[in-house]
């Protein structure tokens, strides 16, 4: 599995302590260049631990971690936030769900169950995650009930097939990657997730928000018109247009 961190050491240890190890083959943490001790505590609890010189985004941050992690020949990528904000106890049922065959990718949905709020989402961010979700499911004729999870399984071919390296490096990396693979055609499921927040638990500020909805609408958009044949996009196609970076 893999974490992609930025100044997680208060929160690492009760992360990776639920981690079911007897079923988990490997832990790899990618630093995006900590101003804590992430790093640190990452190698004293045994963890495979790659250092960012410097700051490379939430989105650069992940590209690391599959490049990486691929390396390992490993069939199964739990992709987890090390911020405790997701418990690490559905990682055997989403590593399952890949391993039935039948996805190639699940996410931990906080909205099924229907208690994001009560376990301390802002009324702002799930009134913006119900709205985008609504208008991502409209563009990519999708019925998911979440686009916004940080807590992800993927398969080996999904990973080895999708051009991750034409996504952002900021936040809306993760959009991207559910677009493309409903792009490619690959299969998606969810599972239910309790809602956790926390002061120490990583939240982007409004203005980041914001842009972050944007930067979601600008992909749904791109899948859009990449489906119906008006534009190409390297998001989705790295030999067409290079629009999905605005150049």
């Amino acid at each position: 599995m893999v974490l992609p961190a930025y100044n997680a050491a208060a929160t690492l240890e009760r992360t990776f302590g639920e981690i079911p190890l007897d079923i988990v083959d490997e832990v790899l943490l990618v630093d995006d260049a900590s101003q804590d001790r992430t790093a640190e505590i990452s190698r004293r609890l045994g963890v495979r631990t790659h250092v960012h010189e410097f700051n490379r985004g939430y989105g650069g941050n992940q590209k690391t971690c599959y490049r990486e992690a691929l390396k390992l020949d490993a069939d199964i990528f739990i992709m987890l936030h090390p911020d405790y904000q997701y418990t690490p106890k559905l990682i055997p049922a989403m590593a399952s769900m890949v391993a039935s065959g039948l996805y190639d990718m699940v996410m931990a949905s906080r909205i099924l169950g229907g208690r994001a709020l009560q376990g301390g989402m802002p009324l702002y961010k799930y009134v913006a995650n119900r709205f985008l979700t609504l208008t991502e499911n409209l563009l990519t004729k999708a019925k998911l009930s979440e686009y916004h999870s940080g807590y992800r399984a993927y398969s080996r071919k999904l990973l080895q097939k999708l051009p991750l390296e034409e996504n952002s490096d900021d936040f809306v990396f993760d959009n991207q990657v559910i677009a493309q693979a409903l792009h490619f055609g690959f299969r998606l499921g969810e599972i239910s997730c309790p809602t956790r927040y926390s002061p120490e638990a990583s939240i982007i500020n409004f203005r980041r928000s914001v842009r972050y909805g944007f930067g979601v609408l600008r992909t749904g958009f791109q899948f859009r018109l990449q489906q119906l044949g008006w534009a190409k996009f390297s998001i989705f196609d790295p030999q067409g247009r290079r629009l999905a970076d605005g150049s």
